[in-house]
């Protein structure tokens, strides 16, 4: 089973995984990639697997039709390109003989899904969308911290050699950020230095881990005293005293939204 990220747009991953003869690609914004690879390995595409709504997620989906052999799956609760099968937490489907469990991780979008993948392939997977970022999370334009809180600690909860496959080419940036609430984090300056190699030789800093993820990923620690400490002083707005995961994690995510 090969896992591949095609770039897209100017930051974009959209994810393909196959077995060298059927293909499943994870939020398709752009049909134009994944048609090339489609043709490039010689490949039928089986299934798309959506995790929310927004336009660079779904706008190739139509145009990819009339290749696909098999059925769009998405979020119950969001406005999917129809027709399409609609997924909720706890649900399964099965891709390509693998079997993927659905997580309801609302915060980003209010009914944004994930889908996990925990044995029959190298190592287990999970496709997050726009929910986990490496060294970051996506930002909440239709759900609330503690949703967002919520939806991250069920990702958290995976195994650790999970591999984390979003769908943004963030982590430079997100780096950067989780530097200044850690400045004394060695783990996430060895990252950094990684993921700067990476780009500079034209490839993709992901996938990612979770137990890399937990390392260096400011909002899967928010109950880190030296991140709790970090966020109280740069948000003057939250009670410095009893501050909870959840408030530290939505000061981190007021403090990153305007992070330049």
């Amino acid at each position: 089973m090969k896992l591949v990220a095609l770039p897209a747009f100017s930051d974009n991953y959209i994810w393909m995984l196959h077995d060298g003869r059927r293909a499943v690609v994870v939020d398709p914004g752009d049909a134009a990639p994944v048609q090339a690879a489609l043709e490039h390995d010689d490949l039928v595409l089986a299934a798309i697997l959506v995790t929310h709504h927004h336009p660079d997620h779904v706008g190739g989906v139509d145009a990819l039709r009339a290749l696909l052999k098999g059925p769009v799956y998405g979020p119950a609760r969001e406005a999917i390109p129809r027709p399409f099968t609609p997924l909720a937490g706890g649900e399964h489907v099965d891709v390509l003989g693998l079997d993927f469990e659905v997580i309801d991780v609302p915060g980003h979008t209010a009914g944004h899904i994930a889908y996990a993948q925990r044995g029959g392939a190298a190592a287990p997977i999970l496709f997050c969308g726009d929910t986990l970022f490496s060294a970051g999370c996506g930002r909440l334009f239709e759900g609330t911290p503690a949703q967002m809180a919520d939806s991250l600690a069920r990702l958290n909860a995976l195994p650790g050699d999970t591999q984390v496959c979003c769908t943004h080419e963030y982590t430079l940036s997100n780096l950067r950020f989780a530097a200044a609430v850690e400045p004394g984090n060695a783990d996430i300056a060895a990252y950094a230095e990684t993921c700067r190699r990476l780009r500079e030789a034209g490839r993709p800093t992901l996938p990612s881990s979770l137990a890399l993820e937990r390392r260096v990923n400011p909002f899967l620690r928010c109950s880190v005293p030296e991140v709790a400490a970090a966020a109280r002083s740069h948000d003057g707005r939250h009670d410095a005293t009893g501050r909870d995961a959840v408030a530290t994690l939505a000061a981190l995510r007021e403090w990153k939204n305007h992070y330049r």
